[in-house]
């Protein structure tokens, strides 16, 4: 999922806007969803008239590294650790999910955009900076480093992987969550920038209130319409919110 860098395959030009279909889903392991995304990447390549695709949910607590990650920056032993580390073909070095993050993974034909990795990862910063805005917090890049910060503290970290320009993971934004879990890493290998949480800005807020926020600036950056991902469509198991 998520960490600070891409990974990419090839592409062509870009078609029209289409609907995107949105799954507001419970709580999910991480490599049940990691299935459902690279399931929902793989039939957007062989069918591109399929519409662009949004997983939001949370889930229980795991580490991820990315493809190439460096090993030193887990601070642990992944054999004996209660947490699992995973694997995975994102770009990026290791980072943590846990209950209370909002993670988004867009399943976007950037055709449809613009196909532009950079372009991209800029989209994503500014759709997490407007919804953050909403609480009159003022969020921000800083230069070379991908990622939204607060005050100097990283409140959310982007990272992805594309193949013939269909995307795959994405952010993670902290609201509410347990920081205690980034302690056993460097998170995304940056050693001397805190880590932090909007709760820590705006007592109180929870995932649930930035859900829907997140999901509205996420359509307004990239001119899309939410839809509610049709029954026959959605991966077995998923279990949504009400």
């Amino acid at each position: 999922m998520v960490c600070d860098a891409a990974t990419e395959t090839n592409g062509e030009s870009a078609g029209p806007i289409a609907p995107c279909w949105q799954l507001n889903l419970q709580t999910t392991a991480y490599e049940v969803a990691w299935g459902w995304q690279r399931q929902w990447q793989a039939d957007r390549i062989a069918d591109p008239t399929l519409p662009d695709g949004l997983m939001l949910l949370e889930h229980p607590p795991v580490y991820t590294l990315g493809r190439g990650a460096d090993r030193a920056f887990v601070r642990f032993d992944p054999a004996t650790h209660p947490v699992p580390l995973v694997p995975i073909e994102r770009g990026g070095e290791v980072t943590h999910h846990c209950p209370g993050q909002l993670v988004g993974y867009p399943i976007l034909n950037l055709r449809r955009h613009q196909p532009d990795l950079h372009w991209y990862l800029r989209q994503l910063e500014e759709v997490l900076i407007r919804a953050i805005g909403t609480w009159g917090l003022g969020a921000e890049r800083l230069p070379g480093l991908t990622g939204v910060w607060l005050e100097g503290c990283k409140v959310a970290a982007i990272g992805i992987q594309v193949s013939r320009w269909v995307t795959l993971h994405g952010f993670a934004l902290n609201v509410d969550c347990e920081l205690v879990g980034f302690r056993e890493i460097v998170p995304c290998g940056i050693a001397d920038r805190p880590v932090g949480r909007l709760a820590d800005f705006v007592p109180g807020l929870t995932v649930a209130q930035v859900r829907s926020v997140v999901a509205e600036q996420f359509a307004a950056v990239f001119g899309l319409r939410l839809e509610p991902c049709p029954p026959n469509h959605r991966p077995a198991g998923a279990l949504m919110l009400p």
